[in-house]
């Protein structure tokens, strides 16, 4: 039976979600936790539709894991009770046929805070927003953004890993400030490591004045990681949601991804 986990998690003190060893990791975490509940011999591997990295957080992760037959409420409960403060299992249902937390995602959305006023941010909210020290122009940052819009190798955004494709549909990137705050909203069809971050790095150099909102596009134009593209701390982000198609589509979905990667 496949089970779907809606998950949130404070990114500070963990290693990313991946499974590392000798460190904390949120996938760790859970499987521990499940592997106690359950009373396994080892782990049973989660599946996860972005791994984030290290301390990044998440408000709308979501995974699958693959179990015998049992009530997901009791599972709920359970994992409530056992997980640490900083994971939070938000619902465990039964997953509809093609289900696959990965491979059937159309898009993830992701946040990214900065306050880039003279006070800084609140206390409350320092391992969830970054401290800018310069005065950043949100419509500059716009005008960047514009460059990127659409399906593009983003090579020079991303962290390469061996037999992974680059190519990424981004479908929106735009920022808006809320007093001293400025949020980022970000979405795409997936993301390669790191490159949230890195598309922030761009937004930022241009809203402090550092480059125009067409040096974007010269970016862009790059085949590798880029040098003068810093990337942003990772604490200012957030994975927000996942969006799936209906269960109708859940097939067609997952076999379109898998072999959009084996051709890449």
């Amino acid at each position: 039976m496949r089970l779907r986990l809606d998950l949130s998690y404070d990114g500070t003190a963990f290693s990313g979600w991946a499974n590392q060893p000798g460190h904390r990791t949120v996938q760790g975490e859970i499987e521990a936790a499940i592997m106690m509940i359950l009373r396994l011999p080892e782990p049973v591997p989660l599946t996860v539709a972005g791994r984030t990295d290290a301390g990044v957080h998440a408000r709308g992760q979501v995974a699958h894991v693959d179990l015998d037959d049992l009530d997901p409420l009791i599972l709920q409960r359970r994992l409530r009770r056992l997980l640490p403060h900083d994971i939070r299992v938000r619902g465990v249902s039964i997953a509809p046929e093609g289900f696959d937390a990965r491979f059937t995602a159309l898009e993830r959305q992701y946040s990214y805070r900065i306050v880039d006023g003279q006070t800084g941010p609140d206390p409350l909210v320092r391992h969830t927003v970054v401290r800018w020290q310069r005065r950043l122009d949100v419509d500059r940052m716009n005008a960047a953004a514009g460059h990127l819009l659409g399906m593009h190798d983003f090579a020079a955004f991303c962290r390469r890993r061996e037999g992974a494709t680059t190519i990424r549909t981004l479908r929106e990137l735009h920022t808006e400030r809320l007093d001293d705050t400025l949020v980022t909203t970000v979405r795409a069809d997936a993301f390669c490591h790191s490159m949230v971050r890195a598309l922030m790095g761009v937004l930022v150099a241009v809203g402090v004045g550092r480059f125009a909102p067409e040096w974007a596009t010269d970016v862009l134009s790059n085949v590798e990681r880029d040098s003068r593209v810093t990337v942003m701390p990772a604490h200012g982000l957030v994975l927000e949601g996942v969006v799936y198609p209906d269960a109708a589509g859940l097939a067609a979905r997952a076999a379109a991804s898998r072999r959009h990667r084996e051709q890449a």
